[in-house]
């Protein structure tokens, strides 16, 4: 802690707390994180989030004193700590930072999410990844300049269009639920068959030749594959090629309602190395280029960039 005790006065805890998942870091005052500890999710939390923070944060703080806090996530919903409302789009970067909840006297705030009214003329929401956009805001210059087309995979991707780095409206796709649900509930790909620690790259290529081969049909109507080919003898690895399937479809339905917004064939993947890989290898299959952001570098720097507004006081 020696190191990290030199720069105290000024440093921070940030926090992406999911619905399963807290992930906490202490940052110093430019956003680089000195240390991280993991704790339980806004689900298992169990309405005790301020004794939850204190308790992880308590080890830092008794060489730092007390430290402020940034939160994002679920923690800021109806299951939350306390439910922050959604900016709506199209938001700029500070007005989002702006919008934070100040808990605690003011030592903990917590981001909030944003909402818009997406193409299918359907609510659309997001929390987390609007603080993942702040943070690819920061590292990555170019999104501050025209249009850009943002992918965000995850449980529920997003895939979100900025100009000159405001976000004008996003779509979400539940591909990581779909992929998780399948695969523990149905007979699709057998049970616990998508818990892989690493996915079948030959399978899964499969599957988004298969789907791209036939993209006038509807998902449902090939889903059955994942067993069909498993009973025929062709397919070896279902959960892959199952992935394979819902990715595919997940890129080639935004791509057809987004890509025309933007002039370039590049998007921005904002998220874990493991998925922005396969969302890179979706959009390659329509000539279209990733350009990958880790997800959590993203976040902490999203954090940091609230962190730094609000101790200016919401100045630029």
């Amino acid at each position: 802690m020696t190191a990290i005790a030199r720069t105290g006065a000024k440093n921070f805890v940030g926090g992406d707390w999911g619905t399963s998942h807290l992930r906490l870091f202490l940052c110093d005052p430019q956003g680089s994180v000195l240390d991280s500890r993991d704790g339980p999710g806004a689900v298992d939390a169990g309405g005790h989030f301020s004794d939850v923070l204190e308790s992880l944060a308590a080890h830092w703080e008794e060489s730092l004193g007390t430290l402020p806090a940034v939160l994002c996530g679920m923690v800021g919903s109806s299951i939350g700590w306390v439910q922050v409302p959604y900016v709506v789009c199209p938001a700029i970067p500070e007005e989002i930072a702006d919008a934070c909840v100040a808990l605690r006297g003011g030592s903990v705030h917590i981001v909030p999410g944003l909402s818009c009214r997406n193409r299918f003329d359907a609510p659309d929401f997001m929390r987390g990844e609007e603080t993942q956009i702040l943070g690819a805001l920061q590292l990555v210059p170019a999104l501050r300049r025209g249009r850009c087309l943002l992918c965000l995979p995850g449980t529920h991707t997003k895939w979100a269009l900025l100009e000159d780095g405001v976000v004008g409206e996003f779509l979400t796709a539940p591909t990581g639920e779909l992929y998780a649900i399948l695969g523990e509930h149905s007979v699709l790909v057998g049970k616990h068959a998508c818990v892989e620690t690493q996915i079948d790259a030959e399978a899964f290529k499969n599957g988004l030749e298969s789907f791209n081969a036939f993209t006038q049909a509807q998902l449902l109507h090939r889903l059955f594959e994942c067993r069909s080919r498993q009973l025929s003898g062709e397919l070896r690895a279902p959960a892959a090629y199952l992935s394979g399937l819902l990715i595919a479809s997940d890129v080639h339905g935004a791509l057809q309602v987004l890509a025309s917004s933007v002039e370039t064939r590049l998007v921005y993947v904002i998220g874990s190395s493991n998925l922005a890989q396969l969302y890179a290898a979706a959009l390659a299959c329509h000539g279209y280029e990733a350009f990958r952001v880790e997800g959590a570098a993203a976040s902490q720097a999203g954090l940091a960039q609230v962190h730094r507004r609000l101790s200016k006081g919401g100045s630029a």
